[in-house]
């Protein structure tokens, strides 16, 4: 055993859980070390009163790179875990009322798409072309692609200019569709990543097309199924998980990085250290006594962080049976309400909301006859100065009389639970640096090369998986995250993985 390699995943977030059975399947001997009293990160669950809440993720798309988890194990995820396909994907509710259940039918998208503005029904298909063209480049060949080299970057400039990706994903769509309703339709999607879609690159416009290809699914019994699913696959590695273990330190030694020192002063030694964590917490707080070239203290205090979110979650003593799995409830203003949240950092008055309903797929969440919600705001990150414990239950009743005067008449008097958490959670609790709740912004020069690379910069022997590293935020973000850091390791740095196993004679798993 004294030659098996040591390694050490600090949060167990989706990025560090698919990490730990990447590095567990290498051979390495591994201990995940949590802050929380239980994995997940995000990704946790609470219950309440009978209720059972998923925390953060609620969508999955693109399962199969779950599926290469379980595979890797020489499992089949079904054997765990079921996941259900949702259709509709959503409900969009425009501030006027108008509603589309936005799903991979094309043949009724472009009914109710013709309902609302019959002009832009040809806008539609020549927007999944381009979403599927997007898609090519950007997710399938380069989402699980290393860019610690900007050559990397250099090599991808021409498909950058001729998919514009210099554009905003809101410009993009602009091109394609005339009427403001469909335009906040098909640009929402990086609000679900902590984009602002008047800012972040057109490439993301390939969300519209990932769902259509792989759907939206979710996890029967909550996401938290699919977390101790994960779980269950690394300790049948042989491999452990420590809760409440807060790291305090990555050691570093003759240059690299050498273990970690969590916070009750114990020293975890390992061969390779990989952050689940916040990048910015990485390297202002984990490397605080290291040397840094790039990730140093005004690098990150000038770098852009995503929105934060106000969640709300509450129980009911009644159902709903007409409001879907996800629903958006969209207010007023789009591009001013974005504005205040991103560039001026204020608390607007008004909000758009997503709510949450599991139990319409799940019934066992909640009591017989009774619903699970959770439904969030997108709100500034802590640099708006908001007064969160004074503002906290003000705001919470402004979201409940919109939800009661929109999609829940008579919510009123059927609350049976309630919680809610805010920025300040995401800052205290998940420690993300400003309580954004999906690290750096992934603005064009905040991704592939320009953000916190995967094979760490400051570090050898450091690599960082999640939201705040390449290819970013989302379920398939992170998940590729994992597979990239898995690739370093195979590769030694130096090439790909589908380059390797072309010269072995081999090819990645279907």
């Amino acid at each position: 055993m004294a030659d098996v390699k040591q390694a050490v995943v600090i949060g167990s977030g989706f990025g560090g859980l698919a990490a730990a059975v990447r590095l567990g399947a290498r051979g390495y001997r591994v201990t995940v070390v949590e802050k929380l009293e239980a994995p997940g990160g995000r990704a946790s669950v609470f219950r309440q009163d009978g209720y059972t809440f998923d925390a953060g993720p609620t969508i999955i798309t693109a399962p199969y790179l779950f599926e290469e988890l379980w595979t890797l194990c020489g499992r089949r995820m079904a054997d765990d875990v079921d996941v259900r396909p949702v259709n509709p994907f959503y409900v969009v509710r425009f501030d006027d009322g108008t509603e589309i259940a936005y799903s991979d039918d094309a043949d009724d998208m472009r009914r109710q798409i013709g309902a609302i503005s019959p002009r832009d029904v040809e806008g539609f298909d020549r927007f999944m072309e381009v979403s599927a063209e997007i898609y090519e480049v950007a997710f399938a060949e380069l989402a699980d692609q290393p860019f610690h080299e900007f050559s990397t970057m250099l090599r991808c400039a021409y498909d950058l200019l001729r998919l514009e990706g210099h554009r905003s994903v809101h410009g993009k769509v602009s091109k394609y569709f005339r009427d403001e309703r469909l335009r906040i339709l098909f640009s929402f999607h990086p609000l679900l990543i902590g984009g602002n879609p008047f800012t972040t690159t057109s490439f993301y416009c390939l969300i519209s097309h990932l769902e259509r290809k792989y759907g939206v699914h979710y996890a029967m019994g909550g996401m938290g199924s699919l977390v101790n699913g994960l779980a269950g696959l690394i300790r049948g590695q042989g491999n452990v998980i420590r809760c409440n273990a807060e790291v305090a330190e990555i050691l570093v030694r003759d240059g690299r990085a050498a273990g970690v020192r969590l916070a009750n002063g114990e020293r975890l030694p390992a061969d390779v250290v990989v952050s689940n964590a916040d990048p910015a917490w990485t390297y202002g707080k984990l490397l605080a006594n290291h040397p840094r070239r790039r990730w140093t203290d005004a690098k990150l205090a000038k770098a852009s962080y995503s929105m934060s979110l106000f969640v709300w979650y509450f129980g009911t003593n009644r159902r709903w049976e007409n409001v879907r799995h996800h629903t958006m409830v969209l207010g007023p203003r789009y591009k001013g309400l974005l504005d205040d949240i991103f560039e001026r950092k204020q608390l607007a008055e008004d909000f758009s909301l997503y709510l949450h309903r599991p139990s319409a797929t799940d019934p066992s969440l909640a009591p017989p006859g009774c619903d699970s919600f959770y439904v969030l705001s997108p709100v500034p990150h802590l640099q708006s100065g908001t007064d969160w414990p004074a503002l906290a239950e003000s705001y919470r009743a402004k979201i409940q009389r919109r939800l009661a005067d929109t999609v829940l008449p008579g919510l009123d008097g059927a609350i049976a639970t309630s919680k809610v958490m805010t920025p300040q959670d995401f800052r205290d609790r998940l420690l993300s640096v400003n309580g954004a709740a999906f690290a750096m912004e992934p603005k064009l020069f905040q991704s592939a090369w320009f953000r916190p690379h995967n094979m760490s910069e400051e570090v050898p022997g450091l690599y960082i998986v999640g939201a705040g590293t390449h290819p970013g935020a989302g379920l398939p973000g992170v998940l590729s995250s994992a597979k990239i850091v898995d690739d370093v390791l195979l590769t030694g740095a130096h090439g790909s993985r589908r380059e390797v196993l072309q010269q072995a004679g081999a090819s990645e798993p279907a």
